[in-house]
Formats: C-alpha cells, structure tokens, sequence
C-alpha cells in the first residue's frame, strides 16, 4: 500500500504552546496518515475509480468503512492536501455506479446529507489541481443532485423550498427535540426510523444543500459544461433558509422547520458553522449569531440545550455534548469571520481535550470534558448509555484543520494558494514546515499577532499568495499586527 503523505512540522517559539498545540497536532498527523490510513478494500471498489495500490482513510477505531459524511470531511479537513491520492480513494470508496454505469454518491441509508460529498470533491480540485478527478466529480455531483431532487423522502418541499429529512450527520434520534408525540425514544436509535424527523427540515442539511449547488456550478463553469441551473437553484436555497430559519428576535437561526412550519428555535452548531461557512448569512447576521451562539464549558455543542428527554446527568448523543468534528467547523467559521478570539478558545479547547483524554475520542461531556458517548435509544431499550469511540479520524482532522484553515488562514482556489491568518495573543511566533502544495515545497512563518497582514514576503520578495505553478521548495515569512 502507498499513501505518498506529506506530514508538516508545525512548531511554535513558545514552549508552553508548543507543548499543547504544537504536540496535538502531531497526534492528528499520526491518527490520520497512521492509525486510520488503511488498505485499499475490494468492497469499497464500487465507482471503478479507486488504486488499488493506495489506501483509504476510514471513520475511526470504532469504525472500519469510510461513510460518505465522514470521508468528505476528512478530505476537506486534511488529506486533500497532506495526501492526495489517499484523498481521491477515500472519496472515490463512497462513490457507486447505477445499473447504467452512471456515477453516484452511494445509496446506503443515510441519503439525506450525501450531497456533502460535492463540497469535498470541489475541495480537492482546488487543492490538487486534477482535472481528470473533476471530469469525474463532476458526473457524481450532477447524478447526485438529481436523484435527491426526485426523492419522496429526504427529498425538497415545495412549500417551503427546502429539503426535508434530518440533519446533517445526526443519525441518532437524539439529535431531535421531540421524535414522538409521547416524546420517547420508542423506535430504536435511527433518526429516520421517526415520520417527524424525516419529514421535518433542518438547517445543516439544507446548508449543505445551498454549498453544493454552488460548488456544481462552479464544477461546470470550470469544465466548460451546461450549469444546468446550479446557480439559480443555490440562490432559491439561499434565500429560503435566510426565510425560515432566520429568527431576527434571536439574532441567529433556528435549528429546524416543523412539515407544517412550525419553527423550531433550538441552536444547531454544525448549521450555525455552515451558515458562517458557505456564506449564508450576511455580515450582520454573521456577527449577531456568533455573538448569540450558545457554548458549553468544553466547546460548541452538537445541539442545544438539553431537550427534556435528557439531562446534565444523562446527556443525548447528539444532544448537548461536544463532537470535536462540530468544533472544528465553528472554528473554521470563526476564523474566516475574524474573530480570533472565539478561534483561539475552541481551538484551546479541543487540543485539552485531547491532551486530558490522551487521544482523539468522538465525543465528550461538555460540562465535565470527559470521554462520553452520551445516552440515547437502542432496540428494545428506551435510552441507554453509548459509548465514545476511540481514535476519531475526523476529531483529528478537525484540529489540522484548526491550524491550516484557521491558525494559517490557508485559502485554496483555481489560481492557488492565499493566507488570512489567525494568530492568538500568547501563542507566539509559529512555523509550518515541509508542507506540500501541488508541486511546491512549503515553509510558512507567521510572525506577530492578529489577523492583519503588515507584511507577506515569498523568498523575500514582497508578495500575496503563492501561485498553483509553483514548483520547488520556497519560505513564506507573513507579519501580522492587530
């Protein structure tokens, strides 16, 4: 097996934030390009895409399959860029043919979000530059979209303009207010295994939505192919998730839309973190969720607050309770809002969190930060306690994340590689060395503290990003100051 990965040194002057960060994210390295880069499996060879000769990255210790939520994220967290071909893989190792041969995100039971997937592949072309990669993503994306727009459940609701079905990666009914009228957790632990839940519309999903036909369009402009609406679809999903979910008496957006509208005004961390993300919410909006946006002692929670089903004592699943994965992407959003502060504490604290637990676990106890796999419904069993899984890929990436998106600021697109970055009072001077882009070498400094740019030099010569042609090893020096 090859994996051909690139793992960057990344090293602070301080001490003391050198032995917290700078040693977290050489855990992260090893948790991915280690511990979960595994072999090329037969059954995942579904798309006739995949090299046999490379592996694939997989969920977690708890987790041998790569689903498609959680290949996506890996990807656009790290391995598009730390390693390539493993990125290509995993993604490709959650892609199938139809009786047709047509290509398609794989049909498993978990449909509702499988369009994140858009959102790495589009990733990766602006990292790696792989046109044949695209031409391929692109077929994917296009039947994709199309076999969700038809569906009859987890499908668009023209009512409201929005696609129903639950939210994001809660697959678990604990991440629901009420999945039965009696409010009990009867049917198992599957969210759609509950008729409120799938016909029920949330913001993380429909976000999603919003990005992938966004990042279609941009698909075809870049291939010279049909748009085949994308951008019009984008701007209807916009402006429907800016009307229903938006509630100005909170300054943030809901969690949900009832099948009959009834708002659900609940927090939702991975929506807010979208909405922030993909550019949904304007700058206004921006800066009054953030400044709205519930947090727990230990990071921003799944979703929020404890719904009367559960407790400080017996938090949900996917309830009030702290998956790394969800506070990596606050902490992309923030970043990319400039807020350094509220990047620097969550940052903080999931690199404690791992360093007190001593591993990339999947979920903690938001009050306490202890390992918890949180309480929730199981056959037979009206709620129980679940257990956290162990070594997380994407609670690892989340923090490689952190530090290239957030810390870095590292900004990809069709022309190359731009920095806008994040540098926290006390953390001091930084350096990220041996890092591979395309073709280039590079070793960054970031120097000073802030957001604000006072000087960017590349080879010593004054300059803004660095260009997708370049080739060789070259040293980026950026001073920041405010």
């Amino acid at each position: 097996m090859t994996t051909t990965d690139s793992r960057p040194t990344l090293r602070f002057e301080d001490p003391v934030s050198q032995a917290l960060y700078g040693a977290t994210y050489d855990a992260a390295l090893e948790n991915l390009l280690g511990i979960n880069t595994v072999p090329f499996g037969e059954i995942y060879a579904r798309s006739g895409l995949m090299n046999p000769a490379v592996g694939m990255v997989r969920a977690g210790g708890g987790y041998e399959q790569p689903w498609t939520r959680d290949a996506t994220i890996n990807s656009w967290n790290a391995t598009s860029l730390l390693a390539p071909a493993l990125a290509a893989n995993t993604l490709w190792a959650v892609v199938e043919k139809d009786a047709e041969g047509n290509l398609r995100v794989q049909q498993d039971s978990q449909q509702w979000d499988q369009v994140v997937w858009t959102v790495g592949a589009w990733h990766h072309y602006l990292v790696t530059g792989d046109r044949d990669f695209l031409q391929s993503a692109y077929d994917v994306v296009t039947n994709t979209l199309a076999l969700r727009e038809q569906a009859t459940v987890f499908g668009p609701d023209a009512r409201y303009g929005l696609f129903t079905g639950p939210s994001f990666f809660n697959d678990g009914v604990s991440g629901f207010p009420a999945p039965t009228a009696e409010g009990v957790e009867s049917r198992g632990s599957e969210s759609t295994s509950y008729p409120d839940v799938v016909s029920g519309m949330y913001l993380s999903t429909n976000a999603l939505y919003y990005a992938a036909y966004t990042r279609a369009a941009e698909m075809a402009a870049e291939l010279g192919r049909p748009s085949d609406g994308h951008r019009s679809k984008a701007a209807a999903i916009k402006q429907a998730i800016n009307e229903h979910f938006w509630n100005p008496r909170a300054g943030s957006y809901n969690y949900e839309v009832a099948a009959d509208g009834t708002p659900g005004v609940y927090q939702e961390g991975t929506g807010l973190a979208f909405a922030l993300i993909f550019g949904i919410a304007d700058d206004a909006q921006a800066s009054a969720l953030i400044s709205n946006a519930q947090r727990m002692p230990w990071g921003m929670p799944d979703t929020y607050p404890h719904w009367d089903r559960y407790s400080v004592a017996e938090p949900g699943r996917h309830n009030a309770i702290v998956w790394p994965l969800v506070q990596g992407l606050w902490a992309k959003g923030l970043a990319e809002h400039g807020d350094v502060d509220g990047f620097a504490t969550e940052t903080r604290l999931l690199a404690e969190l791992v360093r007190n637990s001593g591993g990339f676990w999947e979920i903690y106890d938001g009050n306490t930060g202890a390992v918890e796999g949180g309480y929730q419904g199981a056959a037979g069993v009206l709620k129980r306690r679940w257990d956290s899984e162990p070594d997380q890929t994407w609670s690892a990436t989340a923090y490689i994340d952190m530090m290239h998106t957030g810390l870095f600021g590292m900004r990809f697109d069709d022309r190359g590689l731009t920095f806008t970055p994040s540098l926290p009072a006390g953390w001091g001077d930084v350096t990220l060395s041996g890092l591979r882009y395309r073709d280039a070498g590079l070793t960054v400094t970031l120097r000073g503290t802030g957001t604000v740019i006072r000087g960017f030099e590349l080879d010593g010569s004054p300059q803004s990003g660095v260009p997708a042609s370049f080739q060789g090893d070259h040293t980026i020096e950026i001073t920041l100051g405010g």
